[in-house]
């Protein structure tokens, strides 16, 4: 018998040496019955999680430029980084200085009034006072790939030329800014990296994860709190849930969306981007955020984790990439 053999055998606690006669046989006989059993569990799927319906997909929203304005659409792919409707994916663009640092709206808060539209194989991109900027919808291989930094990690990205260079430039009027492209035979930034103690996945552009969820219940909660009401735009969430408790999504931990399964991060620590308006791309500095801070901060033994920023919505890694739509059930898997 083979050193494999020998080695199978021992395992089950049966020798290994050739036996005479029928203790030869009978040992052989025990040995593929044990790995019979063996293989049959290991074949055998695993049980069946119940599921229970906690709400309905309100809305899905794309913020192909990190930090611009979203698109919302009715159904999405949701791949391994995150959402994609047809040529516009999530976070796939990045507005960088020329120290090749990122650059968001917690630095240059009119970034959200810039949006983004897919038209006749091109990208057009539109911001207040500005002519439109139109990009092809592939970049020529010859463009410059950038080393970019992202939250200190570096990740590549293609850039999108001068014209898209100066365009950011005259909008923002306060340096030099260029427009890179992540493309989907770039690596990732790893969770790990971000977060050593999460679950192992790659995000582009995003802060930390693929998807983050937050509920109309959650916000209809804080905007009974505040004096000027806020938007569900100012916190950015890829899928907005109906049909809950405010704040119910802190207990979710795996959800089934349409064919999608996504696995529990963390919980979505808030900063001072929060209190930029949408609309007129002005940063207030202080709400929501601050009534965020009066009744949504961690557990004490969390702290290290999120130290003093408020919790509003999950952020999720995708386990199970598919496709979901507005009006889908979401259940938790349970």
């Amino acid at each position: 018998m083979g050193a494999a053999g020998s080695s199978v055998l021992a395992r089950l606690g049966l020798p290994g040496r050739p036996r005479p006669g029928w203790l030869a046989v009978a040992a052989l006989g025990l040995a593929a019955v044990a790995l019979g059993a063996v293989v049959w569990r290991r074949a055998r799927p695993r049980r069946r999680r119940r599921l229970q319906q906690v709400g309905t997909v309100a809305q899905l929203c794309i913020y192909p430029i990190k930090s611009c304005s979203g698109v919302s659409v009715s159904a999405a792919e949701c791949t391994a980084l995150g959402l994609r409707s047809g040529h516009l994916r999530d976070r796939f663009w990045l507005v960088i200085k020329e120290d090749q640092h990122m650059v968001t709206a917690r630095q240059e808060p009119r970034l959200v009034l810039v949006s983004i539209t897919y038209e006749d194989d091109h990208f057009i991109l539109r911001a207040p006072g500005m002519d439109q900027l139109v990009l092809p919808s592939k970049l020529p291989s010859s463009n410059t790939l950038r080393d970019c930094r992202v939250f200190g990690l570096d990740i590549k990205g293609r850039d999108c030329g001068d014209e898209a260079a100066q365009w950011f430039t005259n909008f923002l009027k306060t340096e030099a800014f260029r427009l890179v492209q992540f493309e989907s035979n770039m690596k990732g930034r790893s969770s790990k990296k971000i977060f050593p103690f999460v679950q192992n996945y790659q995000v582009a552009y995003p802060d930390c994860s693929p998807i983050m969820v937050l509920s109309e219940a959650s916000l209809a909660d804080l905007n009974t709190r505040l004096e000027k009401k806020v938007k569900m735009s100012q916190f950015r969430p890829n899928i907005v849930v109906t049909g809950c408790d405010a704040f119910e999504e802190d207990t979710w931990d795996e959800l089934l969306i349409g064919n999608v399964e996504m696995k529990k991060v963390l919980s979505c620590p808030r900063c001072i981007m929060t209190t930029v308006d949408p609309d007129t791309g002005v940063m207030d500095r202080k709400e929501p955020l601050e009534t965020l801070k009066s009744y949504r901060l961690c557990d004490p033994s969390e702290k290290a984790i999120y130290k003093s920023s408020p919790l509003f919505g999950i952020y999720y890694s995708v386990e199970k990439i598919g496709s979901l739509k507005v009006g889908d059930p979401v259940y938790q898997m349970i």
